[in-house]
């Protein structure tokens, strides 16, 4: 029988955090696997490769792409951060924060497998 998925919902954005799944979170947060994380990137200038190993470490077996929410306002992520993805064969969209958290929610009530690293606004 398959897997029931039981992904948490980002109710709100904004402050500083989210609220998901009914719990404030402080920061931003990445959400692999379903469950939701603090993840220490403040700011797209921050934004290394590294803090994205955990996602690229699921590969393609538990991941489809990565969601980026880089921010208030879309702006490309850094080169090395696409090669990367690209190399382990994961896909990478890119928008505002904002945005990022709504498709999120949309993407996963399709059943989709996706990785969330959003930055706090």
């Amino acid at each position: 029988m398959a897997e029931l998925r039981q992904p948490p919902s980002i109710d709100a954005y904004g402050g500083g955090g989210f609220r998901i799944s009914g719990r404030r979170v402080e920061g931003s947060i990445l959400i692999l696997n379903d469950i939701p994380q603090p993840w220490p990137v403040a700011s797209l200038a921050d934004l290394k490769t590294d803090d994205i190993a955990s996602v690229l470490a699921a590969g393609v077996s538990q991941v489809e792409f990565l969601l980026l929410g880089v921010g208030a306002r879309v702006a490309p992520p850094p080169p090395e951060l696409r090669k990367a993805l690209q190399a382990a064969g994961l896909g990478l969209e890119v928008m505002d924060t904002a945005t990022a958290a709504r498709v999120y929610n949309v993407l996963v009530s399709e059943g989709r497998r996706l990785a969330a690293a959003l930055i706090a606004i």
